[in-house]
């Protein structure tokens, strides 16, 4: 967003639609803009992140420079220091005892908890590390190809032509992102597995077990796993599609925000 704080808020607007078109049950919900509580309690917040920054060595807070996909230490802005020191501050400014982030986080999610530790504080927040989909084609996902990644609002037609073309080894589980699809979305959201074949009987699996098994020994042809992973996808996103098809404001939102998108 190019540190533009309008456009994050768009972002985070848009964020919040798409979780209530998903389900989210939002009534016990209050979202706030980081921002604002910053102003308001802006003394006690930098006088954390500053102490934050004392506490750790240069060395150890560049280490945390992945979570803004950024690696080498020479093409780092000065701003790309402070922001470890700044999210290892959020933790605490809002009292979170448990910690729900990506893998991509993780290293300061720990360094929040060895500031604990620098604070003497007995209870450090408790860290969950969720799992990451890999890229539709078996690398990360890049902002230059959003074919290899499935958005919220695609089209039916964008998630069967992504899925078409993503990686799918035949008969292995192993660095498989179609496979990662069914195993850490569908299955997470339904319990089960429908599997349609172009030639021969559909079947209900309700063993993830069962489905890779078969998969890996050849009994699943990987086109109709494609097909079938496409169909889920498809089902789990038409609430959100009609959604920010039929809301005004919805609607509005996803046109500012795909205005906003990176290609580079």
């Amino acid at each position: 967003m190019g540190g533009d704080i309008e456009k994050v808020r768009t972002v985070g607007r848009y964020f919040v639609e798409i979780w209530k078109a998903a389900g989210m049950d939002l009534r016990n919900v209050k979202f706030l803009w980081a921002s604002d509580e910053i102003i308001k309690h802006s003394e006690e917040y930098w006088s954390m992140v500053i102490d934050v920054a004392r506490k750790n060595t240069l060395d150890r807070i560049t280490r945390c420079g992945q979570i803004m996909g950024r690696n080498e230490k020479d093409s780092q802005f000065a701003s790309q220091i402070i922001y470890p020191c700044m999210q290892c501050t959020d933790i605490f400014f809002l009292k979170a005892d448990i910690c729900q982030l990506g893998m991509d986080q993780r290293k300061v999610n720990m360094l929040a908890r060895e500031y604990s530790d620098d604070i003497k504080r007995k209870d450090k927040p408790i860290i969950i590390s969720h799992h990451m989909l890999s890229g539709l084609n078996n690398q990360k996902m890049s902002k230059s190809d959003p074919d290899f990644a499935i958005f919220m609002e695609d089209t039916k037609e964008d998630v069967e032509r992504k899925i078409k073309k993503a990686v799918c080894p035949p008969n292995s589980l192993e660095e498989n992102p179609v496979w990662d699809y069914v195993k850490s979305v569908v299955w997470e959201a339904k319990g089960y597995f429908f599997l349609q074949r172009r030639d021969g009987e559909n079947m209900k699996y309700v063993s993830r077990e069962e489905l890779g098994k078969d998969y890996v020994d050849g009994k699943i042809h990987f086109g109709d796993l494609k097909m079938s992973v496409a169909a889920h996808i498809n089902e789990l996103l038409e609430p959100v599609r009609r959604h920010f098809e039929e809301d005004p404001y919805a609607k509005k939102l996803l046109e500012l925000v795909k205005s906003f998108r990176v290609t580079k």
